[in-house]
């Protein structure tokens, strides 16, 4: 029986991949800092779905992590579905460096624990969803987007280590457009999608081990075009988030 772990299935995103595995028949492990939401996810295939609280900015959330790893029986794929941010524009130090410590310091404690369980075993695949925010500085976002890019880069570094290891180790890198969930905190961002659609495409990339994933179509296109803008031109660009 197949086997996936995946941190931050307590809400949006993660909640509805987790969903989708669990209809697969997947052994499922669902880790997340709210309980209750894990309960739910739980009683949706009792004796399939092991849960466990784990906050990634814990210092002991690695150990947390190869606990259910444990009571799962193994895992064969790990999902990142854990982060934060905020439309920030007036730098507030809190949420800048609250993004950073969960998306920056708590990604790589979980995503290279993982990476070393898979290469201690010589296979596996690590999968995380980035964001298409990685692509450019954006100015409404700041620690965000950075962070952003920080986890596309350490993912392309695993992928090479994994090369130096000599260890089949697939990677996915998910760069969702903006959707549709808390995280977005009521800011209105263009062609907002909808988590279900979107957690079918995350699937589908896990499934079929797409090394980099651009959900959807549309953003494909934008960050295609974002790449063609010169820097000069596009930190002088005023985008406004309501």
């Amino acid at each position: 029986m197949r086997r996936i772990i995946i941190m931050g299935a307590t809400s949006g995103i993660g909640m509805e991949v987790a969903k989708l595995f669990i209809a697969d028949s997947w052994t499922v492990g669902v880790a997340g800092r709210r309980g209750e939401p894990l309960m739910r996810l739980a009683a949706l295939a009792p004796g399939r779905v092991l849960t466990r609280q784990i906050d990634v900015t814990d210092e002991h959330a690695a150990t947390l992590l190869m606990e259910l790893v444990d009571e799962c029986g193994g895992m064969d794929v790990y999902l990142h579905s854990s982060g934060i941010g905020y439309n920030n524009p007036a730098l507030r130090p809190d949420d800048e460096l609250r993004t950073v410590e969960t998306n920056g310091v708590g990604f790589v404690r979980m995503t290279g624990a993982a990476f070393n369980y898979f290469a201690a075993r010589g296979s596996g695949h690590v999968a995380a969803i980035t964001s298409i925010a990685g692509t450019k500085g954006l100015g409404a976002a700041p620690a965000y987007s950075a962070t952003k890019r920080m986890q596309s880069t350490y993912l392309s570094a695993l992928k090479q280590q994994a090369a130096m290891r000599g260890a089949r180790i697939a990677v996915t890198d998910i760069r969702p457009g903006f959707v549709r969930t808390g995280l977005l905190g009521g800011a209105r961002y263009p062609m907002q999608m909808d988590a279900k659609d979107v957690a079918r495409s995350i699937h589908h990339a896990i499934m079929s081990r797409r090394r980099v994933a651009v959900i959807d179509w549309r953003y494909a296109i934008l960050v295609a075009l974002w790449r063609l803008i010169p820097r000069p031109l596009w930190e002088r660009w005023k985008i406004n988030v309501k």
